[in-house]
């Protein structure tokens, strides 16, 4: 199976510029493509971890990435996909992030003896007249208010900073092209139109062709992203999603998701997937075990993942191997006067329920414990001495953990 093939067995692929060239390209190791990443928090997410997938995956058909952080367009932000405008950072923020994301990338892509790069699209987008005086007459405004990414802003109110994005994006693939030789761009499906305004505008200015593919979104069976919690977003920084709950989120996908995250995710054979398509009732639970470990030994390392894969069958066994769990540390102010707090307040503190009247519902349906011992007095409350020290376990329904402590 040529790596062509497999990208399309895989479900990777949404939409192309060109099949046939990209195939040739791709399956010979000709292409040097590029995927953006705007830094807009400290550390990328499970929905940039698909793209990094994709990554390592063609630089070990020969093929060579360029990971280019939008230190620049990170100051603009991508309308994409989003109903308001981004949070405006600042530029030391930035470059906190680029240098944050820089360590993550590492682990998925060889920067070594050039075999890929890692750019900042400041070096060329800070200066914006000089853009605009070179490709803005290359834009037609009406053409671009066609585009999926504008349209679905244009009710709630785009700005004009918003609307410069798909110059500012395009301009990137031209200046890769003259740059580093870079003939096509990956992205996610959500960023098509942007992608269709690089190759244009390398076709006008250079009168070269350049090419371009999407990859398909990480949807859930609903249609909704991926890579969501009640808390916020799975991060791949183990200082703001630990390896643990990692873990735990692809332990607890739906029976329905699990063999497309792991067709689309982890580097195992296809006919070992396809196997498992096979599978039904209990032995679906397997299936996401080991997706849940193929993913997290890939972002945090096979001893991470021993580790997250212990503590998550200690759980479910009922065992007290709380060492790698999800933890919540209560401070003074958190009790009352009498030194007491409520099962309810511990139960939003620690992120097992959104609402007080989510998690009196689930106290009274019998769907909370303390320590392995049900609850159900909606009225419970612990006293911080209990919760000193090693503090207490807090589990709601089978999957759901949190220590909850006091130092």
């Amino acid at each position: 199976m040529t790596v062509w093939e497999e990208l399309k067995a895989r479900g990777l692929i949404a939409q192309v510029t060109d099949e046939d060239e990209i195939k040739e390209m791709v399956n010979n190791g000709k292409a040097t493509f590029y995927i953006g990443f705007d830094p807009t928090a400290d550390s990328l997410h499970v929905g940039h971890f698909m793209a990094l997938c994709l990554m390592k995956r063609l630089q070990m058909a020969g093929n060579r990435p360029i990971a280019l952080l939008g230190g620049g367009t990170g100051m603009i932000g991508d309308p994409s996909g989003r109903t308001d405008m981004r949070q405006m950072l600042t530029k030391e923020t930035i470059q906190h992030n680029i240098d944050c994301f820089k360590k993550q990338m590492e682990r998925f892509i060889d920067f070594s003896d050039g075999k890929a790069l890692m750019v900042n699209n400041a070096e060329w987008l800070m200066n914006y007249v000089e853009l605009l005086r070179e490709v803005g007459a290359h834009f037609s405004v009406n053409r671009m208010l066609t585009a999926e990414c504008y349209k679905q802003r244009m009710e709630r109110g785009l700005s004009f900073l918003e609307f410069n994005y798909m110059i500012m994006q395009s301009y990137d693939f031209y200046m890769l092209y003259q740059k580093y030789g870079c003939n096509m761009q990956f992205g996610g499906d959500d960023q098509w139109s942007n992608m269709l305004g690089g190759t244009e505008l390398i076709r006008r200015k250079l009168g070269k062709d350049a090419y371009a593919m999407t990859i398909t979104l990480l949807l859930n069976s609903e249609g909704k992203k991926m890579g969501k919690t009640q808390s916020g977003a799975v991060w791949l920084d183990p200082n703001k999603t630990s390896p643990f709950d990692f873990y735990q989120y692809w332990r607890n996908v739906d029976d329905a998701d699990v063999i497309k995250c792991m067709k689309l995710l982890t580097f195992l054979p296809l006919e070992e997937i396809q196997e498992m398509e096979k599978w039904e009732g209990s032995q679906l639970n397997k299936a996401k075990e080991i997706l849940a470990f193929q993913l997290t030994e890939l972002v945090h390392g096979t001893e991470e993942a021993k580790k997250a894969e212990a503590g998550a069958k200690a759980l479910f066994a009922g065992g007290a191997d709380t060492e790698h769990m999800p933890t919540t540390e209560l401070a003074a102010e958190d009790f009352d006067e009498e030194g007491n707090i409520d099962l309810i307040s511990l139960l939003v503190k620690s992120a097992l329920v959104t609402t007080r009247s989510e998690g009196r519902r689930a106290i009274e349906q019998g769907g909370v414990s303390v320590d392995g011992e049900k609850v159900t007095d909606i009225r419970h409350v612990l006293s911080k001495d209990a919760l000193t020290g090693d503090g207490i376990v807090l589990k709601r329904g089978k999957k759901k953990f949190n220590k909850v402590f006091v130092k």
